[in-house]
């Protein structure tokens, strides 16, 4: 019997029982649902184009640029809420950036200006939505667990990339059916939805509940909050951009970007289109792929648990290069079984390097590896924007999308090489950037 037994038996009182279930899961679970609603906010802007046009008159360059500030805002806004979680805590932040999403959201449905649609749309539900991006699945992670954090970090990716894909369909439907202020009011009611679950249920730290973190030895206690968010999102910045490792990790994740939402997500549609596909058919196979991305993105955080994240970024980027060489063989009129398969093998691996990304950064930068994710997540959507320009602006000039498919592919085999010559960091764990030097 153990001391702490003998003692519980000396009073007459029973040893408290340990929970079977580590309150860890439980936060993951919470910021699981969270992100796929932060995904599914993202789902609608490209919805409210054409209605927005038809009723306002306006052109589609000015909804466009909403969306354009949408997007832009998502992938900057990431390093400063990593900071500003760590200011002010997890909680409180998601809690404030669902609001601000709501009152985004809710507000369009009495605009009458193009510039209110740039404020509610483009900036109120750009910076909510930015706030809930993978720099929170990141924090989350780095928090809460010790062991099994490539497996929570592709758990938690899978429900960003997948969230906006599978709810698509859905705001998609209540546009065309009941109008598109019916579906801002959705987007609004849901975010306000989460928001109690957000506040009862998700904890800042361990050691806020009298827990160690998932797998760790020893208690951690809660670090003090760390004055300056803005400062220290800056900050961290200027001393990552000063080595190696960002700059080829920011390298490869902007051409993760622009091969899936620069490239697929924005122009597969209209390209199968263009081979006299339906778009109901291509949308489709396109829902599929974050299906499939659901098993891969998971998979790929198991296997980075397990084997070296350089490798198996090496891995995903020349295998998703090669599919894109072969993507414009396969376009054609009808859904045959090779366009199926290259549907299943391109949707495991949509957003199967986020897992040995999000790894590296830890291994390289420590306790500042959410705010430097967070800068790569930027230049994630700065490849991703880039390309869905490019794409239209060659679809223009040669009459199809053949050339983005090769360029991509190059690209790809580039991100792979630049994977593999990411120096190693030796067995004693990094702290901080100094780690990274």
């Amino acid at each position: 019997m153990t001391q702490t037994s003998e003692a519980a038996a000396v009073v007459g009182k029973p040893e408290p029982r340990r929970p079977r279930i580590h309150r860890a899961w439980f936060v993951a679970a919470v910021t699981f649902v969270t992100i796929i609603g932060a995904a599914a906010f993202r789902s609608l802007p490209g919805l409210l184009i054409d209605p927005l046009h038809q009723e306002f008159d306006w052109s589609r360059g000015t909804i466009g640029a909403a969306v354009s500030v949408n997007l832009a805002l998502y992938g900057l806004t990431a390093p400063f809420a990593a900071a500003l979680m760590d200011r002010f805590g997890i909680r409180r932040v998601v809690a404030v950036a669902l609001t601000v999403i709501a009152i985004g959201s809710g507000a369009t449905v009495w605009m009458t200006a193009a510039w209110q649609l740039l404020l509610c749309w483009g900036l109120l539900v750009g910076l909510g939505s930015g706030s809930m991006a993978l720099a929170f699945a990141a924090t989350v992670t780095n928090r809460w667990f010790t062991e099994r954090r490539g497996l929570v970090t592709g758990i938690l990716t899978a429900a960003s990339a997948s969230g906006q894909l599978i709810f698509l369909p859905v705001l998609s439907w209540i546009v065309e059916t009941h109008d598109w202020r019916p579906a801002a009011v959705t987007v609004a009611l849901a975010a306000l939805a989460v928001v109690p679950f957000v506040w009862l249920l998700l904890r800042d730290h361990p050691a806020d509940v009298g827990l160690k973190p998932y797998g760790a030895k020893d208690f951690v206690p809660k670090p003090a909050p760390v004055p300056g968010a803005a400062r220290r999102a800056v900050r961290v910045l200027l001393s990552a951009v000063r080595t190696g490792p960002f700059w080829l990790l920011a390298g490869t994740f902007a051409i993760c970007g622009a091969s899936t939402n620069g490239l697929i997500q924005t122009h597969f549609v209209p390209a199968a289109h263009d081979h006299g596909m339906p778009i109901t058919a291509a949308a489709s196979l396109l829902a599929v792929i974050g299906v499939f991305d659901v098993a891969g993105t998971i998979a790929s955080g198991w296997f980075t648990d397990r084997f070296d994240a350089r490798r198996l970024l090496a891995v995903y980027y020349a295998l998703r290069g090669i599919s894109l060489l072969f993507l414009p063989l396969l376009l054609a009129p009808s859904v045959h079984p090779p366009m199926i398969f290259f549907i299943v093998f391109y949707g495991l691996d949509w957003v199967a390097t986020v897992p040995p990304t999000m790894a590296l950064c830890r291994e390289h930068y420590g306790e500042d590896s959410a705010i430097v994710f967070g800068w790569v997540l930027a230049s994630h959507q700065v490849g991703a924007a880039v390309v869905a320009f490019a794409g239209g602006v060659a679809r223009d000039v040669f009459g199809s999308y053949d050339v983005m498919w090769y360029a991509s592919g190059a690209l790809c085999a580039a991100a792979a090489l630049m994977a593999l010559v990411i120096r190693r960091v030796g067995n004693a764990p990094a702290t901080g950037l100094a780690a990274a030097r």
